[in-house]
């Protein structure tokens, strides 16, 4: 069982390689609607020969519909969208099987899925229809989040397009606070360049024009905790609790970087650099995050780090008690800036 990713299948659309039958699939939904709609474009008439079905369908209407002769055409398409492949019936998982093992020139068979996981490493049914796939020399694709450099690219590319320059750190920054969805990119690149026509994008637009995830805001909020501004830092949660983000949502996400803090710590104890701690942890593709707390960690020892942890435990354990979520995360930002900046808990003055 052989699969591929988007740059193996990138070349092939490029090159007009295509084949009959494909499996598209992964957790970057943008893409596979992107990809099914490149593949889906060699079709000459879309009127006659495109097909769509639902993944409730009947598999028979489906196999009818792959093995019709297009209409005054070369090539049909038929899309069929997350078939529950997992949970069907043996018989239809067998005609399934069937019907992608079965070669048919004159038409492009698209397999997609969106809300159905295709865990093709553990799972036999999923194999099993890869495995079908490839005997009629079809193709499945593992369509993934793009990786930091490559939505770099993306963005600086697409600031060119629309008459803009836009810095590589900008760029990463602009990921640090909006995530790595490609549409939501998308759409902040579209914002940017509108309040920047022709212009350059740096850091301080970014900050200026693009909305922030939750894990951002809350990162920025950890941000000066760590640089024991208390001010910024009870800013910060007001504007967390006016976003009415979830207490527990706060509490898990600043957690986070102190995991990402003792991750770094225990990696660089055992001889390892940044590249090697992204990827043990699956970050790769990612290592800003590491980068990140790594010039965090530069302010702390193991006892601070133990001390926060502590901290974070007792706060977690005050909000599953239904104390008032607000004066808790208050007071533990409050001992999280006093550990940072002595070395001590609060009670202990």
């Amino acid at each position: 069982m052989a699969v591929i990713f988007e740059e193996a299948l990138k070349k092939d659309i490029a090159a007009k390689k295509t084949v009959d039958t494909y499996l598209l699939f992964g957790d970057e939904a943008y893409l596979i609607d992107l990809y099914t709609a490149k593949l889906s474009a060699f079709v000459e008439d879309e009127v006659f020969n495109l097909q769509r079905f639902a993944g409730d369908c009947e598999l028979q209407e489906v196999y009818d519909a792959v093995m019709q002769v297009p209409l005054f055409a070369d090539r049909k398409c038929v899309i069929l969208s997350d078939y529950d492949f997992e949970h069907a019936a043996k018989s239809n998982l067998e005609k399934l099987c069937s019907l992608l093992s079965e070669e048919h020139e004159e038409t492009v068979f698209i397999l997609n899925f969106y809300s159905v996981e295709v865990d093709y490493k553990k799972s036999s049914k999923a194999k099993k229809i890869i495995a079908a796939a490839e005997k009629s020399g079809g193709r499945a694709v593992v369509l993934n989040r793009r990786k930091t450099p490559e939505l770099v690219k993306m963005l600086v590319d697409g600031a060119a397009k629309r008459g803009c320059k836009m810095l590589p750190d900008a760029a990463r920054y602009l990921i640090e606070l909006a995530g790595d969805d490609i549409l939501t990119l998308k759409n902040e690149l579209e914002k940017l360049c509108c309040y920047k026509p022709g212009e350059a994008i740096v850091k301080e637009t970014v900050d200026l024009v693009s909305v922030k995830t939750a894990e951002a805001s809350v990162y920025n909020l950890a941000k000066e905790i760590f640089a024991c501004n208390s001010t910024n830092a009870i800013k910060l949660t007001d504007e967390l609790f006016y976003m009415r983000l979830e207490p527990n949502i706060i509490l898990h996400t600043l957690a986070m970087a102190y995991v990402d803090m003792y991750r770094v710590f225990i990696c660089k104890r055992a001889g390892k650099n940044l590249s090697e701690t992204a990827a043990q942890f699956g970050y790769k593709g990612r290592e800003f995050v590491f980068e990140r707390a790594a010039q965090n960690l530069r302010k702390f020892d193991f006892n601070k780090l133990s001390l926060s942890f502590d901290a974070l435990t007792e706060a977690d354990r005050l909000l599953k008690s239904n104390t008032d979520a607000r004066v808790v995360i208050e007071q533990l930002i409050i001992r999280l800036i006093f550990i940072a900046a002595r070395g001590e808990t609060v009670d202990k003055t």
